[in-house]
């Protein structure tokens, strides 16, 4: 089963277009990670599927939002949020022991606008930005396929500039 993972659109919906056109018609379930809750709803109205979505730093407060959620799918159990309540500017510990206590064996965050795929006892996946990103490459989104008892297979996919 797969699933699209998308964090920091900060506004833009054509970034928003993008991602889910690249992201193909395979995806059963979107991830919103944060900043810009406005843009998760447009994700759920322009995608032909579900999203699940926290609210980010940018969006605070937000009553459309939680901070975070727990998702359950294609057997994984996965901890959402933007990540900035986590310190992950600073790593990602706090984040894997939070997903750990909700017995998650995934987290997703953003914040950073960098994106990240660390493998693990809890596999932890930012997709970067799809809009503003901060590593110096491309905005990015990820997908990830998840099979019951098996670990996700994840891939990060990078748009071109000028697509958005």
């Amino acid at each position: 089963m797969k699933i699209g993972i998308v964090s920091d659109t900060h506004g833009n919906r054509r970034a928003v277009e993008k991602v889910v056109e690249l992201g193909g018609k395979d995806i059963k379930l979107w991830l919103h990670a944060g900043d810009c809750v406005d843009d998760a709803e447009y994700l759920e109205h322009f995608a032909d599927t579900g999203v699940a979505k926290v609210a980010g730093n940018s969006d605070w407060p937000s009553a459309n939002a939680p901070d975070a959620v727990v998702v359950e799918i294609g057997g994984h159990k996965i901890l959402l949020t933007h990540g900035h309540r986590y310190a992950v500017r600073f790593g990602i510990n706090d984040l894997i022991e939070a997903a750990q206590e909700n017995d998650c064996d995934m987290a997703v965050y953003g914040h950073t606008h960098v994106a990240q795929f660390a493998p693990g006892e809890v596999t932890v996946i930012n997709p970067g930005s799809a809009s503003r990103p901060r590593d110096e490459m491309r905005p990015s989104f990820a997908i990830a396929d998840l099979t019951e008892g098996e670990p996700p297979k994840v891939q990060i996919i990078r748009i071109e500039d000028d697509e958005i």
